[in-house]
């Protein structure tokens, strides 16, 4: 995390550094940063995974070696909402829709390492609130941070399933609700007729989403926190 947030306000000082030494040139869109209000919409590919905590004392669990999070890739497709609170800073709202997949992998001790893998799909509806730092345009080029909150509702969550006395037919359930934190960075290219946009965003959830069940599966672990990197392509008019 803090990494990212350093290359992230080096990207933008050095934007914003090369804008002081550009000629003031209108370029597409010149009106663009008076406007209030911007809508547009945003397609993205997701890396979903999981932060693991594992349980107190997991030596207890004498067959079971290690718990490992296996990140899958997913897509988003969502709706944005701009409003300028100043020319260079302004609350985004980009109610999304997410399809992803993780999966758990549980290593056994036996005649050889046995391999258990919980594979996990959810369908989420994300609502983020992020406030964006947008650098001087350099003709038709920006750059900008963002910070924000989001809250996550998977659809496809599993939370009342009956657990299963087969282990290889129980899941790891989880709860449907989740907070969290995001941050991020993007570099913004203004066309003639739209501004578009390429953005890395980095989500951590808050929000212990483990539902114990008394299986091997979730009594070996403390927590599960959600953590999702997404590449997106934004348009907006």
């Amino acid at each position: 995390m803090k990494p990212f947030l350093k290359y992230s306000l080096v990207f933008v000082l050095v934007c914003s550094s090369l804008s002081s030494l550009a000629q003031d040139a209108r370029g597409n869109l010149p009106t663009y940063y008076k406007e209030r209000i911007h809508f547009g919409f945003t397609i993205g590919v997701n890396r979903a995974n999981f932060i693991i905590h594992p349980a107190p004392h997991f030596e207890r669990f004498d067959s079971l070696k290690t718990v490992e999070s296996v990140p899958k890739y997913g897509f988003n497709l969502g709706i944005i909402s701009e409003l300028m609170l100043h020319q260079y800073v302004t609350l985004r709202f980009i109610p999304n829709l997410s399809f992803a997949e993780r999966n758990l992998q549980y290593y056994f001790e036996g005649t050889d390492t046995i391999l258990r893998k919980k594979s996990i799909e959810s369908t989420f509806l994300n609502f983020p609130l992020d406030l964006k730092l947008r650098s001087k345009r350099v003709e038709n080029f920006g750059a900008y941070i963002l910070v924000g909150g989001s809250y996550s509702l998977d659809l496809a969550s599993k939370r009342k399933a009956t657990t299963s006395t087969d282990p290889n037919e129980q899941i790891v359930k989880l709860k449907r609700d989740d907070f969290g934190y995001e941050v991020g960075a993007g570099a913004e290219f203004y066309l003639e007729y739209f501004k578009f946009a390429i953005e890395g965003k980095l989500s951590i959830g808050t929000r212990n989403l483990l539902i114990k069940d008394n299986t091997i599966y979730s009594n070996s672990i403390d927590k599960l926190n959600s953590k999702v990197f997404l590449i997106s392509l934004t348009f907006e008019g």
